[in-house]
């Protein structure tokens, strides 16, 4: 690193930023109702960031004190030459921990090789344990393909796996219970996640759909123990250990309990474009400078640098209002 860059990006309300999120593409192989429209039109080819690309822009942050990458879609175990990206990511000295969120629809086959690469945990879309339920939400998933990948990976040996639920009413919250039961089954963690307002889908209505983390909470008190924690992952999860196991059940709640406060991350999508919050539209075009100073790190660091100071305070959700129309959750990288 250049004695003259700061050895960490702080913004304007004090928060240190060490965690990108990178969404590498915004193509999956599931259509899951809450992420995406049933018939979606993704981006062409020449809209996203390159392989090389998304490789110099973690470099430059994890030279700019980010410690933790998240790689993320749409599903990004589709994109090809995925693994090679992530061996690349995986060989930056600075980087603490390399990490994917995936459906886990390719996990079976690739589980060996991504913890070669040097993915040290891994997060795994799960909202049911029924099939057809499963099929109903993902429209073309198959939740089999789902369990042996969980199962591939649980063999292999990662430092945690853990279960991303979205829960939504009259859809998967009386199942709340067997998912904790599942994950305590097989030792992993497992996050609650409330529904983010993000693009136009029309399989449900969010305001109707919504189930609190509380709710959530007082359902899994009838047959669970739950410990407060003080662990942390980086994320906005909130833990609580299950009384007489190692599982941790995280709760993520934007609407329930704002966790802007602390928050610690930003996000590039698959368009290049630095979102400084979920839930808002401040954003800076990095592909663009890449393009216009090719090579020029010196110049794509100082964007960076420059660009914390628009970070904004908190996000601006609203279950019951529009919702933030400009980009899925596929586009912005979950």
């Amino acid at each position: 690193m250049n004695s003259s860059d700061p050895a960490q990006l702080i913004d304007r309300f004090g928060r240190k930023v060490d965690y990108l999120r990178i969404s590498i593409t915004d193509r999956c192989d599931f259509r899951c109702v809450y992420c995406m429209a049933e018939d979606m039109t993704f981006l062409p080819r020449t809209q996203i960031l390159t392989l090389e690309e998304i490789y110099t822009l973690a470099k430059a942050f994890a030279e700019l004190g980010v410690k933790k990458i998240r790689v993320t879609g749409g599903e990004p175990l589709v994109r090809k030459g995925a693994l090679g990206l992530l061996e690349d990511i995986g060989r930056i000295e600075s980087l603490n921990e390399l990490v994917i969120t995936t459906n886990g629809s390719h996990l079976a086959p690739m589980a060996a090789s991504l913890k070669k690469a040097g993915v040290k945990r891994i997060n795994i879309s799960l909202d049911t344990l029924d099939a057809d339920k499963f099929k109903a939400i993902t429209r073309t998933g198959n939740l089999e393909q789902v369990l042996k990948g969980i199962q591939a990976a649980k063999a292999v040996g990662f430092e945690r796996l853990k279960i991303n639920a979205v829960i939504l009413k009259n859809r998967n919250h009386l199942e709340v219970c067997d998912l904790v039961r599942f994950a305590v089954d097989n030792d992993i963690d497992i996050s609650f996640i409330e529904e983010m307002p993000l693009g136009i889908i029309s399989q449900h209505d969010r305001s109707e759909a919504y189930y609190s983390s509380d709710l959530i909470k007082a359902d899994l008190a009838r047959e669970f123990t739950l410990i407060t924690s003080t662990e942390k992952t980086g994320g906005p999860s909130r833990y609580f250990k299950v009384a007489g196991s190692r599982t941790r059940v995280g709760f993520i709640s934007p609407h329930s309990e704002n966790f802007c406060s602390t928050c610690n991350r930003v996000r590039l999508t698959v368009e290049g474009r630095l979102l400084l919050c979920l839930g808002n539209e401040h954003s800076v075009d990095l592909k663009k400078v890449m393009r216009a100073h090719p090579g020029d790190m010196a110049v794509l660091k100082q964007a960076i640098i420059d660009a914390m100071s628009i970070k904004p305070e908190k996000h601006e959700f609203n279950i019951h209002e529009q919702p933030i129309l400009l980009r899925h959750m596929s586009v912005t990288g979950g």
